[in-house]
């Protein structure tokens, strides 16, 4: 039985595909239960922002790994390999089908792989440079980072903050080398047979479908979520999920720009990722798709 992975950038479809390929995956006898690979919808309290299933849809697919974590808590792409991994091996050893659905490649990639993951920085290293990116900008970080480990830079974007300190921040802890030989994020090597799919859509029309989405999102409640989590109390990780910065400056316009830009990234993601089967979804119905998988992992 081989594991079926759904990567694609936010707003092309990702979880309607999942219930329809586990619509056909029960009419053929099987079980599945989806394994969520995002790295936000593990927060209990902000589901709206992150886009989790809805009651509905989880009601005709179980997701595992969504809303588990209150919003004060930290959470690693080394915490969530060690969950995912025993999600998976668990429901392969029920004889039940795994559906790994995710946003963020780097905890697809952690889900289905084993990772060289690197070590958490020295208390205050993260916090001295958060001081500095909001001082001078990420621009400049990322230009000192260029200096220094040009390897490391030419695969992050000048504005990715997140990316660019925790790259100076390996770079201080000595473990920012460069590459020798293929990366592992881009490797073929799995823990597990897997079929993995990349949906894709039309640039504009994806971009339309990002902005219906935010759209949806307000219209269900999404900035009173925020104002909600940030009165809480939310951690660093937390309030990395995308748009909620914007949410809170009530600045919609600038939540579907970053919304697009981030899809993007997940597109180049989606590129790199090797043995990947892309599949176009423009103008396509979820059974379709579903179909057009199903009958490759049968191939």
């Amino acid at each position: 039985m081989r594991i079926i992975a759904l990567f694609g950038p936010t707003g092309v479809g990702k979880t309607a595909v999942a219930i329809e390929l586990a619509r056909r995956l029960r009419a053929a006898g099987e079980d599945p239960v989806a394994v969520s690979a995002d790295a936000l919808q593990v927060y209990a309290g902000l589901e709206t922002l992150t886009g989790v299933a809805s009651p509905a849809e989880q009601a005709q697919l179980e997701h595992r790994l969504v809303s588990f974590l209150p919003l004060d808590a930290s959470f690693s792409v080394g915490e969530y390999s060690q969950l995912a991994h025993a999600q998976i091996d668990e429901l392969l050893a029920d004889g039940r089908r795994p559906i790994v659905v995710g946003g963020t490649g780097l905890y697809l990639r952690a889900a289905l792989s084993e990772l060289d993951l690197r070590p958490a920085p020295p208390e205050g290293v993260r916090e001295r440079l958060g001081a500095e990116l909001e001082r001078v900008g990420p621009q400049a970080l990322h230009a000192r980072l260029a200096e220094r480990a040009p390897w490391a830079a030419e695969g992050i974007e000048p504005n990715d903050r997140r990316r660019v300190v925790r790259a100076l921040e390996l770079l201080e802890l000595g473990e920012l080398e460069p590459p020798d030989g293929p990366s592992q994020l881009w490797s073929e090597d799995l823990r597990h047979p897997t079929l993995l799919a990349g949906l894709t859509m039309e640039r504009e029309r994806l971009y339309a479908a990002i902005d219906r989405r935010v759209d949806a999102m307000l219209a269900a409640g999404v900035r009173q979520e925020v104002l909600r989590a940030a009165g809480a109390g939310v951690s660093e990780t937390a309030s990395k999920a995308l748009g909620f910065e914007d949410l809170l400056a009530g600045d919609v316009e600038s939540m579907k720009r970053r919304t697009r830009n981030y899809a993007r990234r997940q597109l180049t993601w989606m590129r790199k990722l090797a043995n990947v089967r892309t599949i176009d979804v423009t103008g396509r119905d979820p059974a379709a798709v579903a179909g057009e998988i199903l009958d490759s992992d049968a191939a």
